[in-house]
C-alpha cells in the first residue's frame, strides 16, 4: 500500500500556485524541524556540537521568534507577542537562544506550536486579504515596502538554514537522521 497524502501533509503540492508552493515549502520545512526537535527531554533539547553554542532548545525558541516577527511586526505592524515584548534585544541580541536553557521542553514545545499555528492563521488572513504580492507593513528607509512573498522567502530561508543545524544536532543527541519525517508521523503533544 502506498503513502497517501494524509501520511505526509508537509509534502508541497505537484502543481500547485505560487502561493500554494511557497506555503508548502515553509510547512515541509517546519514539520521537518519540528521532527528534528520532537520528543526529547531537558538534556537532548541542551546538546551541544563541537564549538557551537546552538542547542535545540535554542532553536525552538528562535524559530518561535522568527514566526512571530514575521507575521506581527513585518506583515501588519502589530507589537509582538509575549514572550519577545519585553525583552530588551539590545542588551542580549541572542537571548531567544540562550534563555532557552532555563525554559522547560513542554515550555519550548508549547511556545513553537502556539506561535506557528497562530502564524498559519494570520498567513491564511493575509493571502484572502490579498494574495502575495500585497505590500506588507516592513520598509526599507528609503520607503519601499516588502511584499508578503518577500516575507514567506525569508522564512523559507531562515527554517532552511536552522533545520539543517537541527539536523546536525539531532544526529549527535540520538542518531535520528533523514531528510522528511516518515509517513504518518505527527508531533508529541505536551
Amino acid at each position: 500500500m502506498g503513502t497517501t497524502e494524509s501520511d505526509t501533509p508537509w509534502e508541497p503540492p505537484l502543481a500547485g500556485s505560487e502561493a500554494e508552493h511557497l506555503i508548502g515549502a515553509l510547512e515541509r520545512l517546519r514539520a521537518t524541524f519540528r521532527w528534528k526537535t520532537d520528543d526529547l527531554d531537558e538534556a537532548g533539547l541542551n546538546t551541544r556540537i563541537g564549538a557551537s553554542a546552538l542547542t535545540l532548545g535554542g532553536l525552538l525558541k528562535h524559530l518561535s521568534r522568527a514566526e512571530d516577527e514575521m507575521f506581527t511586526a513585518k506583515l501588519s505592524g502589530e507589537r509582538p507577542s509575549a514572550p519577545w515584548d519585553t525583552v530588551d534585544w539590545r542588551a542580549d541580541p541572542d537571548w531567544d537562544f540562550t534563555s532557552a536553557a532555563a525554559d522547560s521542553p513542554k515550555e519550548l514545545y508549547a511556545l513553537w506550536d502556539t506561535t506557528v499555528a497562530r502564524s498559519r492563521a494570520k498567513l491564511d488572513a493575509a493571502l484572502a486579504t490579498g494574495g502575495v504580492d500585497q505590500f506588507v507593513h516592513v520598509a526599507w528607509p528609503d520607503g519601499r515596502h516588502a511584499n508578503l512573498r518577500r516575507l514567506l522567502c525569508d522564512l523559507i530561508e531562515e527554517y532552511g538554514r536552522h533545520t539543517g543545524h537541527a539536523d546536525l544536532l539531532r544526529e549527535a543527541v540520538d542518531g535520528r537522521v533523514g531528510e522528511d519525517p516518515p509517513p504518518g508521523w505527527r508531533p508529541r503533544p505536551y
